[in-house]
């Protein structure tokens, strides 16, 4: 078993301005990297043995602040948790997005389907837990992995059964959510929406 905390990037210029990212390499803005401090302080009070992050530079960013908050070394850089493409909706505002597509879930031309993010999602998670064995089985290792908001709310689709989050449900930029990974499951044990 493998204790993984998936932490969303902190703020940038998109998010504040509701455009969607996708897989645009958006950096960090001076937000952004409080909520990555706001995060490693909250992460603080858990022994954590290392640190991973979506190679996109806002998830980069907010992992090497983490890093450098708890003493972690530089993240690994990990693929299958990048963000969602989005196709033709990518840069487009979340509203405009909306009207055009009707929900997150309509077909978009070039874009991934929630159901494929999280199938890259759970093979990057399960990656990470079979590395974090192989260096401390058989103590658990806790590891915190930085991520997106889609990639993340994929994920807490999948393991509640569609019951989690809920419509209405933002999970803010730095906010944390904790798993459990183990070779046959992946199991959420706790989440915060906002800091």
């Amino acid at each position: 078993m493998t204790l993984i905390t998936l932490v969303r990037h902190g703020q940038t210029d998109w998010n504040l301005a509701r455009r969607i990212q996708g897989t645009t390499d958006i950096p960090l803005n001076e937000t952004g990297r409080a909520d990555a401090r706001t995060a490693a302080a909250r992460l603080s009070d858990s022994v954590h043995h290392t640190i991973y992050a979506s190679p996109l530079l806002r998830a980069r960013e907010t992992a090497e602040i983490i890093s450098a908050e708890l003493g972690l070394g530089s993240p690994a850089l990990v693929p299958e948790i990048r963000e969602r493409e989005f196709g033709e909706g990518e840069g487009m505002l979340v509203p405009d997005y909306l009207e055009k597509y009707g929900d997150w879930h309509a077909p978009v031309p070039g874009a991934e389907t929630l159901e494929e993010v999280c199938e890259r999602a759970l093979r990057g998670l399960h990656r990470i837990a079979r590395e974090a064995r192989r260096r401390s089985a058989p103590v658990a290792e806790s590891v915190i992995v930085v991520a997106h908001g889609g990639v993340i709310r994929s994920l807490i689709d999948h393991v509640s059964g569609g019951t989690l989050p809920r419509v209405g449900d933002v999970l803010a930029n730095g906010s944390v959510h904790r798993f459990e990974v183990s070779p046959a499951s992946v199991r959420l044990l706790e989440q915060s929406y906002a800091l």
